[in-house]
């Protein structure tokens, strides 16, 4: 067996999906290429990725509803691409469990560092999981009214569980390791992201909106040009 990442690329555009492949393929990448949803979801059941890669619209079932069937049976880690630059569809997609979101046109170059990013999250989570390695969070925090299980990767919001995906729980146990501290945007996107350069701050404001929506909008708070705190005493 093969002991390269694999990575399923679901995109109906044959050349836009051919790209994709070449490019991971060069860059030491096990890819398949499936252009259906409903394919999609059988291929991904048989195949066990470690990363999909999966287009917002797409014949049989779309892009969000295949997202959301994957993390029903299997969290794995979902990169999002979409021809639209619309900000309701990329919370949807956060919402229904994907872990990033990248616009067309997109560069091949940040698609591989975002791939790549992904993967180290999963690495250090599964460390950390082990005891094998530090997180950004003890392993139980209590602030605010929430509680965060470090070890489980889970967290209550009074006494209700809320579901956070892989990043969101990432992003909250980064700022509650902190709490009333302000974060930048960039040392966001380099702990949690592991990414070494300012080019996804959208992605940052993204994913605090999407906890947001599922935590409380005053839980998270804005200091506009710098980044974000996890309130403390409201």
């Amino acid at each position: 067996m093969s002991t390269k990442p694999r990575v399923l690329v679901v995109e109906d555009e044959p050349t836009i999906a051919e790209a994709i492949a070449a490019r991971l393929v060069a860059e030491g990448f096990d890819v398949e290429q499936v252009h259906d949803g409903l394919v999609a979801l059988d291929r991904a059941a048989a195949w066990d990725p470690e990363v999909v890669v999966l287009d917002v619209m797409l014949p049989g079932l779309d892009g969000h509803e295949v997202c959301r069937r994957l993390q029903a049976e299997r969290p794995v880690p979902v990169l999002m691409l979409t021809a639209r630059d619309d900000e309701t569809d990329l919370l949807v997609g956060l919402g229904i469990g994907a872990d990033d979101y990248m616009t067309k046109p997109f560069s091949m170059r940040e698609l591989v560092a975002r791939i790549r990013a992904l993967l180290r999250r999963v690495e250090r989570a599964a460390a950390a999981g082990a005891g094998g390695g530090a997180g950004t969070v003890p392993p139980t925090v209590d602030v605010n009214g929430l509680r965060i299980d470090g070890a489980q990767r889970r967290v209550w919001s009074r006494d209700d569980e809320v579901h956070l995906t892989p990043t969101e729980f990432d992003l909250l146990a980064c700022l509650a390791a902190r709490p009333g501290t302000v974060l930048t945007r960039e040392a966001l996107l380099a702990e949690v992201w592991g990414w070494a350069d300012a080019s996804g701050t959208r992605t940052v404001d993204s994913h605090v909106k999407s906890l947001r929506r599922k935590l409380g909008a005053d839980l998270l708070r804005t200091v506009h040009g710098v980044g974000y705190a996890l309130e403390v005493g409201r």
